[in-house]
């Protein structure tokens, strides 16, 4: 079993390789094309890691290529040890739930410090880009469509789109209740009956 550690864009070089022999700026294009949101994509890392994954034996050079003027450019296939690298990897991350630590489940667990009107107003520009963020994911759905990519190539975008979907749905319901004042917010009231909920009543302790 292959034990080598993939990075996200590793593990996308390694799936495009699997489709066909390519150079590293037509990775770079179809890897920007298909997973420019699930993975952090520039061409100097990109660079980088087929290199590193060539120093590992997940992919080869195959020679060279040239089209019109343009320089030669370094083909590179991935071996049966990529393929075998790639398919624990995704099978790993597909059971595997991990967990990630993102910042705004804690933003919301201490939004609590700040004014109520404040939060409301920050949220709100949240959706606003919430709004924006589905509109392009859904026109880059659009286009894929249109120039008939494969569904099995767009599940990551079908999934962020869903998971957008699902927080503006959430967000909006939650901006309501606190601009409503359904959902009481932090007072110098609820700390105390906080507080006196915490004491413990006289009498009750052990000797």
């Amino acid at each position: 079993m292959v034990t080598v550690a993939l990075t996200p864009l590793g593990v996308t070089i390694l799936g495009l390789l699997c489709e066909r022999t390519m150079h590293p700026y037509e990775m770079y294009q179809l890897a920007a094309a298909r997973r420019g949101r699930v993975v952090k994509i520039r061409p100097g890392s990109l660079y980088h890691t087929v290199s590193r994954l060539e120093g590992e034996g997940l992919v080869r050079t195959t020679g060279t290529d040239r089209a019109g003027n343009r320089p030669e450019r370094t083909m590179y296939e991935v071996t049966d040890a990529g393929r075998e690298a790639l398919v624990h990897r995704v099978s790993d991350m597909l059971a595997t739930p991990v967990l990630e630590y993102p910042q705004f489940p804690l933003a919301l667990a201490e939004a609590h410090n700040v004014d109520a009107p404040t939060v409301v107003a920050l949220l709100r520009e949240r959706l606003d880009h919430l709004t924006r963020e589905i509109d392009e994911l859904d026109t880059a759905t659009a286009l894929a469509c249109s120039t008939e990519i494969p569904r099995i190539f767009l599940l990551g975008n079908e999934f962020l789109v869903t998971v957008a979907r699902a927080e503006h749905e959430w967000l909006s319901t939650l901006v309501a209740d606190i601009d409503s004042g359904a959902l009481p917010w932090l007072s110098p009231e609820l700390v105390e009956r906080l507080t006196h909920s915490r004491r413990i009543p006289s009498g009750s302790a052990k000797d």
